[in-house]
Formats: structure tokens, C-alpha cells, sequence
């Protein structure tokens, strides 16, 4: 991205280098072909942005090469057109691993040249790769932390979903949803076809997703469910952005939250030490008050997506309850 007082140099096509860090994966042959054209008849309208680096050969002599922080897309378009050079804008100064990928992301995300499944794994590899959490990635690349942490958490799904996703065969509210039925592959299926089949809205989705935790949730408990208890759970659901299911039992009962990260857990436990804390406030008021924030992105642990098993049900280690006027508690599920 070309800002105000940046100078544009015009450089050879063989001496521009791909970016090793380069996010975006998938470049449609039909798009890049019309660009190709385009460039061949109107020439490269948006500069490359590189850094230069002089290499030297075995010889003892040196070179001048431009590595490719942003553009791949119209380098890949101009080598396509045969045009022998393209314009450039230079970042001087030596650039970390993870500025050029930062800088890759940044630009990617600016002119929206990213899917979602790209936009995921960048960001996935932006944190492993770098022990970032999913709040410095956030700070880095301009979003918000539940940005960033939906995005990556779509990577839980299975590979075949993902090609749908990343070709729009279904938005990314759809896989979201999907999410949702993450230990249950075979319900999860049935849904992932009905999108692709039917057509269905994510508004659809979500209701039949809905349907299916609750009625899997009133077999697995028969004559304990009661209406008001699943509208609670329902509106916790929602207001959380994530799966939540409440389960009796002879002492009181149990909230179960899925989660995905610890700036999530974090954030969640935050939220209800400050309802538990409220004095005399009801459950009704509870549910209330937390609607009234922006849903916030928590999602299920990596370990229980390769397990297939609930996260808080039945913890291995002791868990923080925080007890409720009614008997009940809410079981904050602490997994390493």
C-alpha cells in the first residue's frame, strides 16, 4: 500500500524475490489471467511494496535483490504479461521474519486480498511462530482480539469444510456455527451439507445448531429439563457468543462454556466474577446484563477438539465454583 511521500522505483521482474511469508495461498489461474491483461495493455497501476537486501554471489561480487513483502498477486500478473519491469515501493531498513509477515498480513488485510481460511492461518502463524498471544496479534495487525480469535478457531474444522469456506461455497458465519458441533462430527456433517445443498442462511444454521445442543442435552438428562432452563441456556448461548449448556444434578447443577484460548478464559471469567459479584441480582438479571455486552469470542480448546470430549463436565483437576443463591453452580473449567 502506496502512502503519501513514498518514492516508486521501477525494478526488474527477475530481481523481485516471493516473500517466504507470504499469507494469501490460493490465487484463482482465471482472475490472475484478467489481471495479466490488463497489466499488458494499461501496465501496473498499485506499486509492489519490497525491501532490498544486497546478495552476494560465489564469486565474491554482489547484487541487488527486492524481496516481496506485499503484491505477489500482481508480480505473479506482470511475470504472466512478460512485461520486464514493475513499479515499487521500497521499506528500507532490515526486516525481521516476523515484520515481513506482520507487513504481508497487514496489506493482504487492507485490500481484503485474504480468505478466510488465509486470513486463519496467518494469524495462527503469526502467534506460534512468534509466542504472540491472540491480543498482541490483534495489536499488531489493527483488529480485535475476538477477530482474531474467530478467525483462528475456524481452523478446527475439517479439511473439506475448509476448501468450502475458503472457494465461498459458504460464509464464514456458517462455519462459526459449525463450530458448535465440533464433538459431534456426525451431527456436524449433516448441517455441512444441508448449507451447500439447501442454500441455508447462517440465521437458519444457527437455529437448527441450537435445536441439536438442546435436544442432545434433554436426552442425555430425561425429566430434568425444564422450559426455563432452556431459554437460560439459550440466552447465555447467545450472549456468549458460544456454546453453553446447563446440566442439574442431585446438588444443584453445572454451566459448561466452551472456550478456545486463554485471553478467552481469561476474559469470561472475568465477566462472571462481575455478575457473581452484583449483589442481590437475580439469575433473570445475570442473563440481562451480560446481553447487553458484545458477544464475545470464546470457543472450544484445541484438546478437546482432538478428544472430542466436553471441556468442563468432568475436569481432571479441581475446578473454581463460584455458588449461586439457588443452589446452583457455575463451573469455570481451568484445563491446561
Amino acid at each position: 500500500m502506496a502512502f503519501q511521500g513514498d518514492s516508486i522505483y521501477w525494478v526488474e521482474v527477475e530481481k523481485v524475490v516471493p516473500n517466504p511469508f507470504q499469507p494469501r495461498r490460493e490465487f484463482d489461474q482465471n482472475k490472475l489471467q484478467e489481471l495479466a491483461d490488463s497489466i499488458r495493455m494499461y501496465g501496473v497501476m498499485q506499486p509492489l511494496t519490497v525491501t532490498r537486501a544486497e546478495v552476494q554471489r560465489e564469486d565474491g561480487t554482489f547484487y541487488t535483490e527486492y524481496e516481496l513483502i506485499a503484491g505477489e498477486r500482481r508480480l505473479r500478473a506482470s511475470k504472466l504479461a512478460g512485461i520486464a519491469q514493475v513499479p515499487v515501493i521500497i521499506r528500507e531498513g532490515h526486516q525481521s521474519e516476523q515484520e515481513k509477515l506482520e507487513l504481508a498480513i497487514i496489506e493482504n488485510l487492507q485490500r481484503e486480498d485474504l480468505n478466510a481460511v488465509d486470513r486463519a492461518i496467518a494469524f495462527k502463524q503469526l502467534a506460534e511462530s512468534f509466542g504472540l498471544s491472540h491480543t498482541q496479534v490483534a495489536q499488531k495487525v489493527g483488529r480485535s482480539r475476538e477477530y482474531v480469535s474467530n478467525s483462528i478457531r475456524l481452523l478446527g474444522l475439517p479439511d473439506h469444510m475448509l476448501e468450502s469456506l475458503k472457494h465461498s461455497d459458504m460464509m464464514e458465519g456458517h462455519a462459526r456455527t459449525l463450530l458448535m458441533l465440533t464433538d459431534r462430527p456426525e451431527e456436524q456433517e449433516v448441517v455441512y451439507k444441508e448449507i451447500l445443498l439447501k442454500k441455508l442462511s447462517v440465521r437458519e444454521v444457527e437455529r437448527i445448531v441450537r435445536k441439536i445442543a438442546t435436544d442432545k442435552v434433554r436426552k442425555k438428562n430425561p425429566g430434568e429439563f425444564d422450559a426455563h432452563l432452556i431459554e437460560l441456556e439459550k440466552q447465555f448461548t447467545e450472549s456468549l457468543g458460544t456454546r453453553v449448556q446447563i446440566q442439574k444434578t442431585d446438588f444443584g447443577g453445572k454451566l459448561t462454556i466452551d472456550y478456545f484460548s486463554d485471553d478467552d478464559l481469561e476474559v469470561i471469567l472475568r465477566r462472571i466474577k462481575e455478575e457473581a459479584e452484583a449483589p442481590n441480582q437475580s439469575q433473570e438479571e445475570t442473563v440481562e446484563k451480560l446481553s447487553e455486552h458484545t458477544p464475545l469470542a470464546v470457543n472450544i480448546a484445541p484438546a478437546s477438539v482432538a478428544s472430542g470430549d466436553s471441556i468442563i463436565t468432568t475436569p481432571p483437576t479441581p475446578t473454581h465454583s463460584v455458588p449461586e443463591e439457588d443452589g446452583h453452580e457455575i463451573n469455570h473449567g481451568f484445563d491446561d
